[in-house]
């Protein structure tokens, strides 16, 4: 993993499933990272378990422009550069479309999407100015295959999708590298975002894969040479049939 230790990696939805996993995969690898999400108390743990500085933990809410924008620069104060950033924090509030929670519409589009742009729109003057760096973009298999009360949901993750491709195409000048992660059903945290009993009661005895399958992927993706860019990924449990 020669072509992991040493970079610096930025990770947002960092305080819980998929984003802390990653976090410690990469930095049990030599990875410096730096870390955000809303829950600043979880990150503070995290920094201090890696053994990484204090300040690389930064409290963020996505949907807040300037918030992404002061994550990366934080990066950049503390290392002067950064080789990844993962555009990882997501909501997942699965219900069928006829119950109307628009506020959870809402939210969906605000985090999956508005989210990933800021991230995108943070980091690209980066990246131009270095000629290198990764964007690690993470959609769902919902985001290939549409999910029966996962409507809105799976539009957003849709929208990841042709956000990382369009980007691949335009940041090719600059040597940037794109990746579309695409995780099935994974253990994590997201499942507690719905609110619907009747999807709950749906998804109760799903079989998931690990966490660290997701990291497994990012870091296989991270590690390859500069000149091999590893664009898509897609998993899921053995079992799933969507």
């Amino acid at each position: 993993m020669s072509n992991v230790k040493g970079k610096v990696i930025v990770i947002t939805g960092a305080s819980s499933g998929l984003g802390l996993v990653a976090a410690r995969e990469f930095a049990k690898l030599g990875a410096k990272v730096v870390v955000g999400a809303r829950r600043l108390d979880r990150l503070n743990e995290l920094v201090k378990e890696l053994g990484q500085p204090e300040a690389t933990a930064v409290k963020v809410d996505v949907t807040k422009r300037e918030q992404v924008e002061n994550l990366v620069q934080t990066a950049l104060d503390i290392y002067g550069r950064i080789d990844v950033l993962v555009n990882n924090a997501g909501y997942m509030p699965l219900s069928y479309m006829e119950k109307c929670k628009v506020d959870e519409w809402d939210a969906t589009i605000d985090i999956n999407i508005k989210g990933v742009l800021y991230g995108v729109a943070a980091i690209i003057p980066v990246f131009k100015k270095q000629k290198s760096g990764q964007i690690i973009n993470v959609s769902s298999v919902a985001g290939h295959n549409v999910l029966m009360g996962g409507a809105v949901y799976s539009a957003s993750k849709y929208a990841v999708r042709a956000i990382s491709e369009g980007l691949r195409q335009e940041l090719k000048p600059y040597n940037v590298r794109v990746l579309n992660v695409s995780p099935g059903a994974t253990e994590s945290d997201l499942l507690q975002g719905i609110t619907d009993e009747d999807i709950n009661s749906r998804l109760a005895n799903i079989q998931r894969v690990p966490a660290t399958v997701f990291s497994d992927a990012l870091i296989f993706a991270v590690n390859q040479p500069e000149n091999v860019d590893i664009n898509e990924i897609i998993f899921r449990p053995t079992s799933s049939v969507i």
